[in-house]
């Protein structure tokens, strides 16, 4: 004990005197989460909270393009504007504002757009009553206009302009159900007592979105939700760098060898490294989520949400600082240089970092790398947070995920034994 103690120190007093390398670890990872985070919030709230960026142009002035306009206005998918510079928007002003980039998607009801549904409503009824020749043609269809702008991705647009059409759709239903009931009640005295506009405040189907989570109420996913956890873990795994390079300027300085003169294990001598960058990890997560709840929100960024078991982070925590100390003695117990130590820990953890969905998140990933990012300790990890912070998940639900860390550090420090006995051999 006397020992582990005492190689405890040791590590605590190296660490402490590298005030450049402890600015690196713990002040650069909340740099990059605040901008990260500040980056990607702007375009979360541009598509999902603030709305899509329409521009609408009613020439109709009647009951279709005034419910387009109303339903949009009420359903929050979208920033409606009827202006492009303080004037009154038309088409042409409409179509080169989309195109210059101003709004994403613009809209254009057609004059007349209403009274076409009602004639062709009411020409249908006559030929079904036989009042008509049912070989008399209908009149022309609507054309709605949507613009959009070019650079649009293409997975967005396709989102848009779905929904647009679905909303659209419903509402010339409901004006042709009306009028369809208006006809029949002029042609049938009995239907002369049903309301008028019965069918247009009836609503058959109706559509509820609700996020898949066991805690109470909604959690929205947003870029705190994801940053927060993400580069947290990313900063943890980083001490490789540090960790690696201590290890192999021991070894290059003679250090080890005069250790190794004392008569203790490897392991014992090992563990005073990993005790205190285990608790440099905890100290970086403990930071880094005091970002996301006190600092991202004084700037107009949501709060980070724990989810509602702090046993389950604290579990979680662990686990992921004992992956990423394992990770850096193992490199450090490979490289006979520092340089080595520097280029195999920082490219491996950026290569686990971006294939585990810490840089893009798994779900918008091709199956291939979905598949591929299941062997990132730092995927683990951050599934892990998902379903504390996203789902309201307790301790049974990241025991799974602390388990494959826990075995991920069992795994390095197996391999650092062994690549250490080999090296001590030649």
């Amino acid at each position: 004990m006397i020992k582990l103690l005492a190689a405890i120190k040791k590590e605590a007093l190296i660490l402490l005197r590298d005030r450049v390398g402890l600015a690196v670890l713990f002040l650069m990872p909340m740099i990059l989460i605040f901008v990260m985070t500040l980056i990607q919030d702007s375009a979360f709230k541009s598509l999902n909270e603030r709305g899509i960026p329409i521009v609408f142009v009613d020439n109709d002035k009647d009951s279709l393009g005034i419910s387009i306009a109303q339903g949009l206005l009420n359903s929050g998918m979208c920033t409606l504007n009827f202006s492009i510079d303080g004037k009154p928007a038309t088409s042409e002003m409409l179509e080169k504002a989309v195109s210059d980039g101003k709004f994403l998607v613009g809209v254009v009801v057609p004059k007349g757009a209403t009274e076409t549904i009602r004639n062709n409503v009411k020409l249908l009824v006559n030929q079904t009553l036989g009042e008509i020749d049912s070989l008399q043609k209908q009149s022309d269809s609507i054309e709605i206009s949507i613009f959009i702008d070019p650079i649009t991705k293409k997975s967005f647009l396709t989102s848009v302009t779905s929904s647009l059409r679905e909303f659209i759709s419903e509402i010339k239903t409901k004006i042709m159900f009306q009028t369809f009931s208006e006809e029949l009640s002029e042609l049938i005295p009995d239907k002369k007592n049903t309301p008028k506009n019965a069918f247009a405040q009836s609503q058959i189907i109706k559509y509820k979105e609700v996020y898949a989570s066991k805690q109470i109420g909604e959690i929205v996913p947003n870029a705190v939700q994801h940053n927060v956890p993400a580069w947290a873990i990313f900063a943890m795994f980083f001490i490789v760098l540090p960790l690696a390079g201590s290890m192999v300027k021991e070894k290059n300085e003679g250090s080890v060898l005069r250790l190794q003169t004392i008569p203790t294990s490897f392991l014992i001598l090992i563990n005073g490294k990993i005790v205190v960058y285990i608790f440099v990890c905890l100290i970086q997560l403990a930071l880094m989520l005091s970002v996301g709840l006190f600092l991202l929100p004084m700037f107009g960024l949501p709060t980070l949400n724990f989810g509602n078991s702090f046993s389950g982070i604290i579990i979680l925590s662990f686990a992921t600082a004992f992956a990423a100390t394992g990770y850096g003695v193992m490199m450090g117990t490979i490289a006979s240089t520092e340089q080595q130590g520097a280029i195999m820990g920082s490219l491996s953890v950026l290569l686990f970092s971006a294939i585990g969905g810490v840089w893009v998140p798994t779900y918008v990933m091709p199956e291939l790398m979905r598949n591929i990012s299941i062997v990132s300790p730092l995927n683990w990890s951050l599934n892990g947070f998902y379903e504390l912070f996203l789902r309201g998940g307790g301790i049974a639900d990241v025991l799974g995920a602390a388990l494959k860390l826990f075995l991920f550090f069992l795994l390095t420090m197996s391999v650092s034994i062994i690549v250490n006995k080999f090296k001590r051999k030649i």
